[in-house]
């Protein structure tokens, strides 16, 4: 089996942080996204992986190199234009060849990877496995609806009137009977090749579409509520290390990752909570579900359930939360009395907070 991982996406909700950066590349608990995909693919026996990539290329393919890092041989696919999820599968074509693979799309993160579900496939072999999990809002998903038996009946993408509130998760698996449904479909009404339309294709022919509905986590994340729930996640499950330097004024409680070269100097870190390699916490206060990368600098300010990204300062906030800083941005307090801040800022920002 092949692994096709999607990683061509704009990354239009997490703007202005992808005006700079591919969205797969953000990182949860400073690692990329793109990474959890790429440990999944691995952990699941699987070698061989496709990546689409677009716009971002560049960025991607120096981040993931020829993939040995994860024990993986790498293929990377233009695609030139991100026109759906199907059109991905047939730009791929020369790479899937007659194999059975999966499809996972590079910004979403899935509890216990993928292993199980790989498995069920290749004992049952259907035409197509999804993957469902329940949501509050099926309406801005793809959604199945299925027989008792658990085979998919009906899938519609993004409905207004969902038939149910099983979501496709960014997880699929395909014999290669998937490149004629994907060539015999018209583009939807936004221009794309639907996957979801591809499936109902299969479906309609008669051909097993399965489901397995996700009982762990899953996150898309490609809004900023769903990143940072997604580093939430991550982080309640880290253990306890701390390879970086801890004053006698300052404390480390709970489950606290300090990476070699970290500094807390007079400050207090409350797990879960990571701290990059060669970050300095100075005179500060950060809380749990915060992820601080390599090279940040927080002095006299507090910050909690934010992710700040490579080498940015913090400087003299009394409180910042629920936020996204990108990478070498400077978030400093100027003298007037607003208490809380709620931001989104992009690389190389610079942001007086009044």
């Amino acid at each position: 089996m092949k692994a096709l991982i999607l990683a061509g996406g704009a990354g239009t909700r997490l703007r202005p942080i992808t005006h700079t950066s591919a969205k797969q590349l953000v990182p949860v608990a400073n690692k990329p996204v793109l990474d959890y995909g790429l440990e999944a693919m691995a952990a699941a026996g699987i070698t061989e992986v496709g990546i689409i990539v677009g716009a971002t290329r560049a960025e991607i393919e120096a981040h993931v190199g020829d993939g040995s890092a994860w024990g993986l041989d790498v293929t990377f696919v233009h695609q030139p234009e991100p026109l759906g999820l199907a059109h991905a599968v047939l730009t791929a074509e020369d790479f899937l060849g007659e194999d059975d693979f999966v499809m996972y799309l590079g910004d979403n993160l899935l509890a216990g990877g993928i292993g199980e579900f790989v498995a069920g496939f290749e004992r049952a072999r259907p035409t197509a496995q999804i993957l469902l999990a329940q949501v509050p809002n099926p309406q801005e998903f793809g959604v199945a609806a299925l027989d008792d038996a658990g085979r998919v009946t009906r899938l519609v993408e993004k409905p207004a009137d969902p038939p149910s509130d099983l979501a496709l998760v960014g997880v699929y698996l395909f014999t290669s009977r998937i490149f004629e449904a994907a060539k015999s479909i018209a583009p939807s009404g936004r221009g794309e090749l639907e996957i979801t339309d591809a499936l109902q294709w299969l479906i309609d022919a008669g051909e097993p579409v399965d489901s397995h509905v996700v009982s762990g986590w899953w996150k898309d994340t490609g809004k900023l509520d769903d990143l940072l729930e997604a580093n939430r996640i991550v982080l309640d499950a880290t253990e306890r290390r701390v390879d970086g330097s801890v004053d006698d004024a300052s404390l480390a409680q709970g489950k606290v990752v300090l990476e070699a070269g970290a500094q807390l100097v007079n400050s207090t870190v409350r797990g879960p909570t990571v701290i990059g390699a060669g970050a300095r916490i100075v005179d500060s206060y950060v809380g749990p579900y915060s992820a601080i990368d390599a090279g940040c600098v927080v002095t006299r300010s507090e910050v909690e359930h934010a992710i700040i990204l490579a080498d940015s300062t913090v400087t003299d906030v009394q409180r910042l939360e629920d936020s996204l800083i990108g990478r070498e941005s400077t978030v400093a307090y100027q003298p007037t009395r607003p208490r809380a801040y709620r931001l989104m800022i992009g690389d190389h920002s610079s942001v007086g907070l009044a």
